[in-house]
């Protein structure tokens, strides 16, 4: 029925911190290009996204794909050895092409013919706790479409569901005890001008009565190793997992300092 399906687990743990010391212990420890905290009152959602979902910008549509993943050495060899196995490992090369090639009809459904280009193209991209495969894809937007257009169409990206999209996405609806929320979801702003920029909601915790929730998936096609794609579900958890650890020795810390006073 499909080429790849994405499915996730989600994670929950009692937390005591408050949500913005979590969001500063996540900012210090997995600096990422989208940060981000919100207070929605009841609840709060705190993220350190690594991924693009769609950039309008100057009227053009881009869409970067992080597809493949391994973990960081712990030295700088074996960082480098691992960085050589993404590169070169058929499977993940083949995964990562197939959601270029998905990205690439994203951005084709509301660009100029002939106006797609690919700029990077299978590069390493290095966070705290993992390296990714990452892909630029770009197109100039129609006359006749609107940037909330090109966000519809990238809606949601394919790394975080599979190919093709819709099935993928039955399938997960099927297997996932729980809906989505705001995992895989969008953040963003839209701005006076036109502009607009998403991340994909990954690495993203949501706080909520004393819980903090935490969703992280994996790429499964027919070949995939069970074990190997549950353990990269994890080693993507594992950032936001310290940072709760951090933050709750960070609140530990202040009650006893409030004691002592």
């Amino acid at each position: 029925d499909v080429f790849q399906v994405v499915p996730s687990q989600r994670l929950s743990r009692h937390v005591n911190a408050a949500p913005f010391t979590i969001y500063r212990a996540l900012r210090a420890i997995n600096p990422s290009p989208y940060m981000f905290y919100l207070d929605m009152q009841d609840f709060q959602i705190v993220g350190a996204s690594p991924e693009l979902l769609v950039r309008f910008e100057d009227n053009e549509v881009t869409i970067r794909p992080i597809a493949g993943t391994r973990p960081r050495g712990t030295d700088r060899q074996s960082d480098q050895r691992f960085a050589e196995e993404l590169k070169n490992d058929p499977k993940e090369r083949a995964e990562h092409v197939m959601l270029v090639d998905l990205a690439r009809n994203d951005v084709g459904r509301v660009s100029i013919p002939g106006s797609i280009q690919i700029g990077e193209f299978m590069e390493i991209e290095r966070y705290s706790h993992v390296m990714h495969l990452v892909s630029n894809i770009a197109g100039q937007l129609r006359d006749d479409v609107t940037p909330y257009d090109a966000l519809r169409a990238g809606f949601p990206a394919g790394t975080v569901s599979g190919a093709p999209k819709i099935r993928a996405m039955q399938i997960i609806s099927e297997l996932e005890a729980e809906q989505r929320g705001v995992y895989a979801g969008a953040v963003g702003y839209f701005s006076h001008s036109g502009n607009q920029e998403t991340a994909i909601a990954l690495r993203t915790m949501v706080i909520k009565d004393g819980r903090a929730y935490i969703q992280a998936g994996c790429g499964v096609v027919a070949d995939s190793d069970p074990t190997g794609e549950y353990q990269e579900s994890l080693h993507k958890a594992r950032a936001l997992l310290r940072a709760l650890d951090e933050a709750e020795t960070i609140a530990q810390e202040r009650r006893q300092d409030a004691l002592i006073d």
